[in-house]
């Protein structure tokens, strides 16, 4: 299920005058992405999608990007959003898909009628590394892994990636697929039964127990939501500077595996207490690899940054949900 490996170099100039809209600007990716755009001084379009409606998020998302290419300026679609986690039944993935399918088909349509259209655009779309790799041998798995699913939620994202990689060879457009390993950091959706980390400082804050479904010596990889919003804006630009046609497989990852165990240690270290663990199960449980560590191949140069350190990263996203509990 991966695709080709593409490396290529950027347009330097590619960004100059190109407009930015971020599917998914509400959540904890696409919030963090929006926010290193207008840092940069980008022009970025929100989208403010009626999720709940799966017709009228069709609508609004296939109208902004209607009229970003009709407008003809060079245009960047960033597909951040996904409501479905591990624990995600069939229907609510299918449900899903069906709208990426729907926008991608409306916008194909746009397109066809100018193809020239396409050599303007690009698209990025963000999809999970522990969904593809979770039964994965040969860690760290990095863009020439197999991809070996474990959950209806992995084999979903790799159909939401062929449906991008299908869209590109009929539009034209380069399309980079970013899939990310454990992202984590202030603005994480608590309603969803994800974010360890997240859910790990708030039942500290609230001075509840955290329920552990998976050994303590589970590896994953935490990379901080900023360094992770870094990396995708440079691969945004790369993605602008592709040939047509192109897509890119591109792993966004801290490449450093942390066992459970140790980021217990650490929220320990910093709130000076040790945190209440209750060891439980699971349905998930048996969909969970026991080690996702993950490196790189493609465009390593974007991993070349200094990154958050995981206990600085813990503490930010410990004073943020402290501060939202006042």
């Amino acid at each position: 299920m991966t695709g080709p490996v593409v490396t290529g170099a950027a347009d330097p100039t590619a960004t100059v005058r190109r407009r930015h809209l971020v599917v998914g600007a509400g959540g904890l990716l696409g919030g963090a992405v929006v926010a290193a755009l207008e840092a940069d001084g980008r022009d970025v379009v929100r989208a403010t999608v009626p999720w709940r409606d799966p017709g009228a998020s069709v609508s609004v998302i296939s109208s902004l990007v209607r009229g970003l290419i009709l407008d003809g300026t060079p245009w960047s679609l960033v597909w951040a959003a996904g409501a479905g986690v591990v624990a995600s039944g069939p229907d609510a993935l299918a449900e899903e898909r069906s709208v990426v399918a729907r926008v991608l088909s409306e916008v194909a349509a746009v397109i066809a009628v100018d193809p020239a259209r396409a050599s303007r655009g690009s698209v990025f779309v963000a999809s999970s590394a522990g969904g593809a790799f979770a039964g994965s041998t040969g860690t760290p798995f990095d863009e020439t892994t197999e991809a070996r699913p474990l959950a209806p939620y992995g084999w979903s994202k790799l159909a939401v990636e062929k449906l991008f990689r299908d869209w590109s060879a009929t539009t034209g457009v380069p399309v980079v697929i970013g899939r990310y390993s454990n992202l984590y950091g202030p603005g994480q959706d608590l309603s969803k039964a994800q974010g360890l980390v997240s859910q790990l400082c708030l039942a500290h804050l609230q001075g509840r127990p955290s329920s552990i479904y998976v050994p303590i010596d589970t590896i994953r990889d935490y990379l901080f939501v900023d360094d992770a919003a870094a990396m995708t804006v440079e691969a945004v630009d790369r993605a602008a500077g592709s040939p047509a046609g192109t897509v890119v497989l591109k792993v966004i990852a801290s490449q450093q595996g942390v066992t459970i165990g140790s980021l217990i240690s650490e929220l320990q270290r910093i709130v000076k207490k040790k945190p209440r663990i209750v060891m439980g199960s699971h349905f998930t449980a048996s969909v969970q690899a026991p080690d996702l560590r993950f490196g790189s191949v493609v465009w390593p140069e974007i991993d070349r940054r200094m990154l958050t350190p995981l206990p600085a990263g813990i503490h930010r996203t410990l004073l943020s949900l402290q501060a939202g509990l006042r």
